[in-house]
């Protein structure tokens, strides 16, 4: 069975392998470029029509990735379906699906069982299985290994199955698919190596670990690095606040030591697919084991309440001025979890926004990046965002800054506004009108 083995590898090694990417979004789109680019026939496969029929015209539904770009893949030869019977042309499989937490958070693996069941009947002898979802460890043994062997092939022998967390970081200029060094854990060295193979050509710098497991185990790592750090600043930014301490100014302070010290900055709360979800992955495993993830669940619990304590400042500020936040317009400034993005997933600045519609607050929101508030599965507010001009700031009884975009124009928003919270440290000058949060 080495054969199969050689040959794998080598098809990687001439680029002469079809590279499946199953599912197109921030992950998986930015992936498919990369092969793209460097000579890889590349499928997408996805089960919104409406993506598919997007890429096929060459367009594109993320900001930071423009439409020329999918439209010069489509040219030199990629191609997106919702047809899973084409998973038998392809050599490789890469699986970018989501991983979110039910209402009881705990892992929802239906995208990625589903995923696995979808593509299973189409699985030939010599092809190579990656997950990149985020998930817990054992999630590649458990639930992909059983479905790829059903229908008899072997993993190690007939067929490959690695775990390769993605590191995707959108909005940042400083990094991109080709740059970000690659985690690999395969089931066993042969499929590790047939992994290796996959993702040499697309990334800089390849990481091999000992098993799935531990490369599942890393990228949770972290991510609850993250996690638990900015609970512990944003903790810190309560006590510094009461104390009458600039949080940021201490934060800025302390990174001038050249060793053992990481800045983090507090915010309204935590955003995105991955810091406020990702960890509870880990919380929910470690309950198999009988042990309790004590550090993970209570920065969960700090970080999940930081727009509460947003609103209690704005509620603050109001009334300093005798107004009540029950009938007060209130525009909220940046809607995206994180600046520079169109990423709604996870966003505090929703939570916000329904804290204040819910104490009767008359809210609005504007974002450059994000014209339409989204149809989303859990929030929907029927807004545009609102021209940001002398009149429009002036005409609300308060301003929220949630998400502290650079196309913002923040001497016009600090000039007009009649109560500014700032939850981003980005006015560091005391004024009376600005409230810290």
């Amino acid at each position: 069975m080495a054969g199969i083995k050689q040959a794998s590898v080598a098809r990687f090694k001439r680029k002469e392998a079809i590279i499946g990417i199953v599912g197109l979004g921030y992950v998986g789109l930015p992936l498919m470029l990369r092969y793209n680019a460097i000579g890889f026939k590349v499928l997408g496969i996805d089960i919104d029509t409406s993506k598919v029929d997007a890429l096929n015209s060459g367009k594109s539904y993320i900001e930071h990735i423009s439409g020329e770009k999918i439209a010069q893949a489509c040219e030199s030869g990629f191609e997106a379906t919702t047809d899973f019977k084409r998973v038998a042309e392809c050599d490789a499989l890469i699986l970018c699906v989501p991983t979110p937490l039910n209402k009881y958070r705990e892992p929802d693996m239906s995208f990625v069982v589903n995923t696995t069941d979808a593509i299973k009947p189409f699985l030939r002898a010599g092809q190579i299985v990656s997950l990149e979802s985020t998930t817990y460890p054992g999630t590649t043994e458990e639930e992909l290994l059983p479905r790829i062997q059903e229908g008899g092939l072997r993993a190690g022998e007939d067929i490959f199955l690695v775990y390769s967390p993605e590191r995707e970081d959108p909005g940042n200029p400083n990094f991109e698919t080709r740059t970000i060094p690659k985690v690999i854990g395969g089931h066993t060295e042969a499929c590790l190596e047939v992994g290796v193979a996959l993702y040499e050509h697309a990334i800089d710098r390849i990481v091999s670990v000992s098993s799935t497991k531990a490369a599942e185990m890393t990228k949770l790592l972290e991510n609850i690095h993250r996690a638990v750090n900015i609970g512990l600043v944003n903790e810190m930014k309560v006590v510094a606040d009461r104390m009458g301490i600039d949080i940021f100014e201490v934060v800025d302070a302390a990174a001038t030591k050249p060793f053992g010290f990481t800045a983090y900055y507090p915010g309204p709360g935590l955003g995105g697919h991955c810091i406020p979800i990702d960890p509870f992955y880990l919380t929910w495993k470690a309950r198999e084991y009988g042990l309790h993830t004590r550090f993970i669940e209570l920065s969960g619990e700090v970080n999940k309440a930081m727009p509460e304590y947003v609103l209690g400042k704005l509620m603050d500020g109001l009334n300093q001025s005798a107004k009540a936040l029950k009938g007060s317009r209130v525009l909220v400034l940046g809607i995206a979890y994180k600046k520079n993005v169109d990423d709604m997933r996870e966003s505090p600045s929703v939570e916000i926004m329904e804290l204040i519609e819910a104490k009767g607050g008359v809210v609005a929101y504007s974002d450059p990046h994000v014209p339409v508030f989204p149809k989303m599965r859990e929030h929907h507010f029927d807004l545009v965002s609102e021209e940001l001009t002398e009149t429009n700031i002036a005409s609300f009884d308060a301003v929220v800054l949630a998400t502290d975009h650079d196309k913002f124009d923040y001497d016009l928003i600090c000039q007009h506004s009649k109560l500014l919270v700032d939850t981003r440290g980005k006015y560091r000058n005391p004024q009376v009108h600005i409230i810290k949060a």
